[in-house]
């Protein structure tokens, strides 16, 4: 059976919807999650303009200008509750690693 698309979030989903706590514009974004992870995740740019336009149609983000070709946006409640559902889904993740894994030893 196929996974549901975005049922969970891949770790580039993440930060992009994490980084857009504040607004920003998609260059922001690809210099932004490299820097919050250290360089362990990066974002091309192919990636992260299908994303935007694939959260602008969930309504996880909404676009907040336009300047030429320069497009800033900002993450809306509902991309909150997705960011939230995820990191929940992370803890949960971690607390069985947790018990499972390193209580065992």
């Amino acid at each position: 059976m196929p996974r549901a698309k975005f049922q969970t979030l891949t770790e580039q989903m993440f930060y992009i919807l994490l980084c857009l706590k504040n607004e920003c514009y998609g260059m922001d974004i690809l210099d932004r999650v490299p820097s919050m992870t250290g360089g362990r995740v990066n974002v091309g740019s192919g990636t992260l303009y299908n994303l935007l336009e694939q959260f602008l149609e969930l309504k996880w983000i909404r676009e907040t200008k336009v300047e030429g070709r320069r497009r800033s946006y900002i993450i809306t409640g509902e991309g909150v509750e997705i960011l939230n559902k995820e990191y929940e889904r992370i803890k949960a993740q971690m607390e069985d690693y947790r018990r499972f894994f390193m209580e065992g030893m």
